[in-house]
């Protein structure tokens, strides 16, 4: 059973990401300028990005603590030493959102985690299906 485990949370996070691309290949398509809050959240992003890290440029509008673009960073800038990205790629507001997607898949495995946890007795597709559930509503966030 615990193969069959491992061939379901497989199958979950494959359509997961797939949706999640999907979704977010929609958003992007439609939406090629910040949208909502990250009219704020963005240039922040950007600026953290080009190595900006001083208190004196934080935008006094974020509320929230600069954890996301510190681990934004530290997913592309990599990725523009790898594949040679420019400057103005690795930064756009097309690789920023596609970071969070890459948060999606892990927010999914790490519900999976806790459920599994929380009936470690009975981990069956009861697990996968509680974070399907859970995870649906985090696949709509933009920011």
């Amino acid at each position: 059973m615990a193969q069959l485990e491992g061939y379901y949370f497989s199958a979950a996070l494959s359509c997961t990401f797939l949706v999640s691309c999907l979704l977010f290949s929609a958003f992007s398509w439609a939406l090629r300028e910040p949208y909502m809050d990250e009219i704020f959240h963005l240039p922040q992003a950007q600026r953290y990005c080009e190595g900006h890290l001083s208190l004196s440029q934080w935008d006094p509008m974020i509320t929230t603590l600069p954890g996301l673009y510190l681990l934004s960073v530290g997913v592309v800038k990599p990725a523009s030493w790898i594949f040679g990205w420019s400057e103005h790629i690795v930064c756009s507001i097309g690789m920023l959102r596609f970071v969070n997607l890459l948060f999606s898949v892990g927010n999914f495995y790490l519900l999976y985690l806790l459920f599994s946890q929380e009936n470690p007795v009975n981990v069956n597709l009861s697990s996968i299906s509680h974070t399907l559930f859970f995870q649906l509503p985090l696949l709509y966030r933009i920011d």
